[in-house]
């Protein structure tokens, strides 16, 4: 057994539109935007992860850079599979002369259709997995906050990532009422690079959109502690030179919400979905928001508003559900009525 288990690797991913985390023995080894840049003529891998999102936007004709997916499913086969080969290599602990040893869990959006979900299989048997178990992203975001998603007891989860927001109501182990709409984190930075364009004639690239987002992205227009005035650079669309201005969280919340309004809608409608035992359960335990996009300034407060329940912000929703995805792995036989082969 000893021996067996110095061959086998166990691996939780959370493999997201805007970044990937892996997880090994317990630890988050791995924290790198889901993006490489290859060099066109050779077709070589030149930069994966921090090094390859440097590159994005600044290209030659040469270089070309990927995110292999899009709305939280892979959309180029080929760069998945090398970016998750990339990623795992990265693993201070991978063993190089037995690299196909790998258990992988990896977490995927609640409404994934079947070839999307034998994209992802693939994708990971070819970067060297022997064995892949998926669990979807509202049940990992779940268990990685600490909830206990064995018990007879409602719990209503919102995940925003980066291609989908995730909204569901588990109980038992299962999810009872779900929807996956495709309006996350990416769709807010294409709303603040429409924005900048329309309103301050000045054309920006899409890192710059995702800086303005995390710096001072908001749901709300009136904040109690307000973000400071960002200053961003970008080229005037009337002269043509580059410039810079500053931009106040309050126009960020105005060119927000009308997609915030979306997760809205669907947190109503899932809400409407639920039986009416759990919604009992909800109303007492309130709504928890997980995801990259649970860091909007003043998102919590609302959705509080608009549902008059309490909403809890996760402690670190960022990591929650590849934190959950590594419980999976811990222990399989308990999971394994989640867990899809």
């Amino acid at each position: 057994m000893g021996l067996f288990s110095f061959l086998t690797s166990d691996i939780a991913i959370d493999l997201g539109t805007a970044n990937t985390l892996i997880m090994h023995n317990g630890r988050i080894l791995v924290d790198e935007p889901s993006i490489i840049a290859i060099d066109k003529r050779t077709g070589k891998i030149l930069a994966i992860g921090h090094q390859a999102m440097q590159m994005h936007g600044k290209t030659n004709e040469h270089i070309k850079t990927i995110r292999p997916l899009k709305d939280g499913v892979i959309a180029d086969f080929t760069a998945a599979e090398q970016m998750i080969r990339g990623l795992v290599k990265m693993l201070p602990t991978t063993n190089k002369l037995f690299a196909a040893a790998h258990r992988i869990v990896v977490s995927i959006p609640s409404g994934i259709t079947e070839v999307e979900k034998r994209a992802v299989k693939d994708s990971c048997e070819h970067a060297g997995a022997k064995e892949v178990y998926m669990v979807y992203e509202p049940l990992a975001a779940a268990v990685g906050i600490g909830i206990d998603i064995t018990q007879p007891t409602g719990i209503m989860i919102i995940d925003i990532g980066g291609g989908t927001t995730e909204i569901a109501v588990i109980a038992l182990s299962g999810i009872v009422c779900e929807q996956s709409i495709r309006i996350a984190g990416d769709v807010f930075t294409r709303d603040i690079v429409d924005y900048m364009r329309r309103e301050h004639n000045l054309l920006i690239g899409e890192r710059s959109g995702e800086e303005i987002k995390k710096h001072i992205g908001s749901a709300l227009s009136e904040l109690v502690s307000p973000p400071a005035d960002y200053e961003i650079r970008g080229r005037d669309l009337m002269t043509g030179i580059p410039k810079e201005i500053k931009v106040t969280y309050r126009e960020i919340a105005y060119c927000l919400d009308r997609s915030i309004a979306k997760i809205e809608e669907a947190t109503l409608k899932v809400l409407e979905m639920a039986p009416p035992e759990l919604s009992a359960d909800i109303y007492t335990n309130g709504i928890h928001l997980t995801g990259g996009g649970a860091l909007l300034h003043g998102l919590g407060e609302r959705l509080a508003a608009k549902t008059h329940l309490p909403v809890q912000v996760a402690d670190d929703p960022l990591r929650a559900v590849v934190k959950g995805t590594g419980e999976f792995i811990k222990d399989l036989a308990k999971y394994e009525s989640v867990l899809i082969r």
